[in-house]
């Protein structure tokens, strides 16, 4: 998990708490399958990121818009997988071998 937290920005930290919960809100949602959160919470991570990343950027070249739509979604990808990795290791904790 240290090595995750080495390439998440301490910023968005807050964002792969906000998906825990939102994963355990879908979890008992009637309407999603249980195996489409994580690819849910992948896409609203990045969209969360993106607007971060378009907040604290400047767009002067190309490349700085290229730069931001990579940041976008790995930081993005890196928060909802922190936040499933999170939610494994309590399921694990509590569960008895």
């Amino acid at each position: 998990m240290q090595q995750l937290m080495n390439y998440v920005k301490p910023e968005l930290l807050i964002v792969a708490v906000v998906l825990y919960f939102l994963g355990m809100w879908l979890k008992q949602a009637a309407f999603m399958k249980d195996k489409l959160i994580p690819f849910t919470l992948r896409i609203v991570g990045i969209f969360v990121c993106g607007i971060w990343v378009c907040a604290t950027s400047q767009f002067t070249t190309p490349q700085d818009f290229a730069m931001a739509i990579f940041a976008s979604i790995t930081q993005g990808v890196l928060v909802a997988g922190a936040s499933t990795y999170v939610n494994e290791l309590i399921k694990q904790k509590g569960k008895e071998e």
